[in-house]
């Protein structure tokens, strides 16, 4: 027997970690488990931050390690820090599986944390709520905003100390009744539920959910997050919106945040700042008194640049008669349309020109405005990766200004959210199939709606006491376009034996090492693919193309399911596990961005489609396939417990009832009639890995989440029923009992898809039964691991039925891992390596580095090829290459 079935790595660290529990645990069980050790946790860009906007981050927990509700806390280089925990999760036994953690905001940030028993450190200044009947108030030090709980007003105003900074701040968004020159309504959100969610004392939580209502319209529905943090004089916001229209007759024409900024003082007193790229800002005076013919004098031009009050003392007699004589600057607009260009212009008043400033490519989205007696900032996150997108700045020279934040700007062509292409005479099944079969598109007239899509935006909003210094400014533009983001370290994450079959990277041998390589450089190919394709825009931003073509040396992106990829074969998956190997902050953004975008804008969530995801196409919604299997809970629930998002965690909460839509959505409805036998009111044929293990990963998620048994019992029902079925996993499909959970039926016949487990089934099953003690189940499970990549020769000897050819060979070795690693089979394991080394439906493991520079006129620009590459083969081969080497790492040849 090979050692790769001796206690691993990872049960000596889990080990180590159960070796000293007992401070957590009641006294009964301390003289089995001693204390824990600390929790480090790291910046994922190794350094400590200039500036953090606060913090929220997961700690996992071995199972019955710590008890549920148990007093944690932050040191920060060796000492205490304010702090705030709670539950993210716990084990079936109620000991504490996942807590978050938040930490206050500020400059001064330790370089190294850890996580420890005991009653965290209180704020000196916390975050305090204050209630009222008609409105909320939010108190962090000096800084005051109140909420309200109604109205057309998303947030009343801001204050410093007594000074009141901002105005009201309002959603605003406007639609058009055709894609060009038509007629625009003016929309504003209106508050329709207000709920506390945290109340401090390091975060405060406020929930606003609403709808955007104009000339007798309403729609576009919205959910708003205020975060606010001790130490910060700023609210985190998190703008989720979902597109309700018509596509044919609604063209969303804007989208975005205005505030209103009360301006005092004398016009060359009033500032304009506008973030431009990495710490460099664009700085203006509304009445500059620099570069005049007649010079006011040293001091005032030095005051004037940065923001402060100009000394009038020190004005030279020449121009203080003639200040009324300068123009006085009062909108200003930077406009991001692509994302590689922005133009920034300014006018003195409407009616009269705009006035080029200034131009440059990835403007950082902040702007802000107001005087030395304050003022307001407001920024965006993905500004220029989201075009079109727009600030702008207006009345400055009045009373009260105005600063805008576009998430699409008002300036730009509306949104069209038309279907790309014709019937083209594909009203029937017949003519469908016949194109699916030629541009892999399943197209059906009217199943390529984006009614029910969403998007989510992430904003930060200050209220500044007085117009920042430049530093300050750039430190604030920067943190909120590149978040600092804590994480625990990978090697206590794998400790803690969570997510199933993976391991840290290992190089001890030359063909561990190769393998490692390609890990790494896959990852990296396509973390730079999103730059060099340039994968941007408002509803791209954060997916990869399906497929490439190699004769364009163009990704397929006008070519049916070959274009957006859209979770096919599970991309999120193989990269949040390479996040947690590593903790590399470029792998962290890319899978946060992706995740950002497959759980909104991939995912229905409204309409007759809720629940659903739609298969791979030119458009996000345009393939007529609509499948749990996309909005799959699973390649979400990581970046949710590292992160504790909130909004993540209401995507994955939608989803719990998503079979239920199976009822009136068939997703097999292509199928020739003869070949389907009709179902009793609320059965449904379901399939096992791509349907079934999809929605259960969101049961999973509340059961973890909340301890609810209802959710267990519905894991519990499906487990039961398909580990009784004849063939067990092997038939493939069954009806499905909406009401009970159960699959029915003798399960006497076998349909082996190439697809069933490639969407997350094994790591879910891995999961489950660690969690659930389901013999039969198991047993199914690892019948299906042992006979999905055998042999012909062996599967005819064993099954009555005829063997059929199989696909996805090489990412397919991990359940033939699994089953070594269940069952200590050292023939197996080697059986598994040959898979994978096969390359059969796959990518292939390479000798050196496979990329290649390309330039010349075939080509776009210069460019980096992966030849034969395909997002289905990459995710699956990285998979499979992940989690071999967790499962039976001794089994690998050492030189190949």
């Amino acid at each position: 027997m090979t050692s790769q079935f001796t206690i691993g790595r990872r049960d000596m660290l889990r080990a180590s970690l159960l070796g000293s529990a007992a401070a957590l645990l009641p006294s009964s069980a301390r003289a089995a488990t001693p204390r824990p050790p600390q929790t480090p946790i790291r910046w994922i860009d190794d350094d400590a931050p200039p500036l953090s906007l606060g913090q929220t981050f997961g700690v996992p927990w071995p199972r019955g390690a710590v008890k549920a509700g148990a007093p944690l806390s932050l040191r920060g280089d060796g000492k205490p820090l304010p702090s705030q925990h709670w539950t993210l999760a716990t084990w079936p036994d109620g000991s504490l599986k996942w807590s978050a953690h938040a930490l206050p905001a500020g400059t001064d940030q330790p370089a190294a944390l850890d996580v420890v028993p005991g009653r965290p450190q209180p704020p000196e200044s916390p975050v305090l709520l204050r209630e009222a009947a008609d409105a909320i108030d939010i108190v962090s030090g000096a800084t005051r905003w109140r909420i309200p709980r109604s109205g057309a007003v998303a947030i009343a105003g801001a204050w410093s100390g007594d000074r009141q900074v901002m105005g009201p701040l309002t959603l605003v968004a406007s639609v058009d009744d055709a894609p060009e020159r038509g007629r625009r309504v003016a929309l504003t959100g209106r508050i329709e539920t207000v709920t506390i969610e945290q109340k401090g004392p390091v975060r405060a939580v406020v929930k606003i959910d609403g709808m955007h209502e104009g000339e007798g319209r309403r729609m576009l529905p919205f959910t708003l997050r205020l975060y606010a943090y001790a130490g910060g004089d700023h609210l985190r916001i998190v703008h989720s919106f979902i597109f309700d229209g018509d596509p044919a007759k609604d063209f969303v024409s804007s989208l975005g945040l205005a505030a209103a900024v009360p301006m005092a003082g004398e016009p060359h007193d009033r500032h304009v700042r506008l973030a431009t790229t990495p710490g460099h800002l664009f700085s203006e005076a509304v009445r500059p008194l620099t570069g005049l013919r007649r010079d006011p004098g040293d001091a005032v031009r030095a005051a004037q640049i940065a923001g402060r009050a100009v000394p009038m003392e020190a004005m030279a007699d020449s121009v203080r008669p003639l200040l009324d004589r300068i123009p006085t600057w009062s909108d200003f607009s930077l406009r991001q349309h692509s994302a590689d260009g922005f133009a920034l212009v300014k006018r003195t008043e409407p009616g009269h020109a705009w006035v080029d400033a200034t131009a440059g490519t990835r403007a950082l989205g902040l702007g802000y405005v107001g005087s030395p007696q304050g003022g307001v900032a407001l920024a965006a996150r993905y500004f220029w990766q989201r075009h079109p997108t727009q600030i702008d700045i207006r009345d400055a020279a009045s009373d009260q200004a105005r600063l805008g934040l576009w998430l699409w700007s008002p300036d730009a062509p509306p949104m069209d959210m038309r279907p790309y292409r014709g019937v083209l005479g594909m009203e029937g099944y017949d003519a469908q199939n016949e194109g699916l079969a030629i541009t892999y598109e399943d197209y059906e007239p009217g199943w390529d709606s984006a009614t029910g899509t969403a998007r989510t935006s992430e904003l930060t909003l200050w209220a500044c006491a007085a117009t920042p210094d430049a530093d300050r400014l750039a430190a604030m533009a920067q943190a909120n376009a590149v978040p600092p983001q804590l994480m625990v370290e990978p090697r206590r994450i794998h400790a803690a034996n969570v997510f199933g079959p993976w391991s840290l990277p290992d190089r001890s041998t030359p063909m561990k090492a190769r393998i490692e390589d390609q890990i790494r450089n896959l990852a990296a190919f396509y973390e730079a693919e999103v730059d060099r394709r340039r994968w941007y825009g408002f509803w791209n931003h954060g997916d990869v193309m399906h497929t490439y073509d190699a004769d364009r040396h163009q990704w397929r992106y006008d070519i049916g399911g070959f274009a957006w990829d859209n979770s096919e074969l599970s991309p999120d998956l193989w990269l949040w596990l390479s996040v947690l190997r590593t903790g590399d902050a470029g792998l962290f953004r890319f899978a946060e961005a992706m995740t950002r975008h497959t759980g909104e804008v991939d995912v229905y969530h409204l309409g007759r489609f809720k629940g659903l995801g739609t298969r791979h196409g030119v458009q996000h919604w345009s393939d007529s396939s609509k499948q749990p299997r996309i909005s799959n809970a699973i390649y979400r629930r990581i970046y949710y417990y590292l992160t504790a998002d909130d909004r993540v965690g209401d995507l994955m909460r939608d989803l719990i009832l998503s079979d239920r839509t199976l009822a009136h959505v068939e997703i097999g409805r292509k199928v020739p009639g003869a070949a389907r036998k009709p179902l009793p009111d609320g059965v449904i044929d379901m399939t096992f890995g791509t349907t079934w293990c999809a929605v259960a990963s969101s049961w999973l998620a509340e059961w973890e989440r909340t301890g609810d048994r209802t959710w267990r019992d519905r894991l519990l029902a499906g487990m039961t029923s398909i580990g009784g079925l004849k063939y067990g996993w092997l038939v493939g499909s069954a009806p499905f009992d909406l009401s009970t959970g159960r699959f029915l039926g003798a399960g006497d016949s076998i349909a082996v898809s190439h697809l069933n487990a490639v969407f997350g089934a094994l790591e879910l099953n891995a999961e489950l039964l660690d969690l659930l003690d389901v013999p039969t189940y198991r047993a199914a499970w690892l019948d299906y691991c042992r006979w999905f990549n055998a042999p012909r020769a062996q599967w005819e000897a064993a099954f009555p039925l005829p063997w059929k050819g199989r696909n996805l060979r090489e990412g397919h070795s991990r359940l033939t891992a699994y089953l070594a690693h269940e069952t200590q089979d050292a023939a197996m394991a080697r059986r598994a390596w040959e898979e994978f080394f096969s390359g059969e439906a796959g990518l292939g493991l390479s000798t050196g580095d496979p990329r290649v520079a390309q330039d010349g006129p075939r080509y776009l620009g210069p460019t980096i090829e992966w030849p034969n590459v395909s997002t289905n083969a990459a995710a699956q081969w990285g998979l499979a290459a992940i989690e071999n080497l967790a499962l039976i790492p001794d089994a690998l040849p050492a030189q190949g």
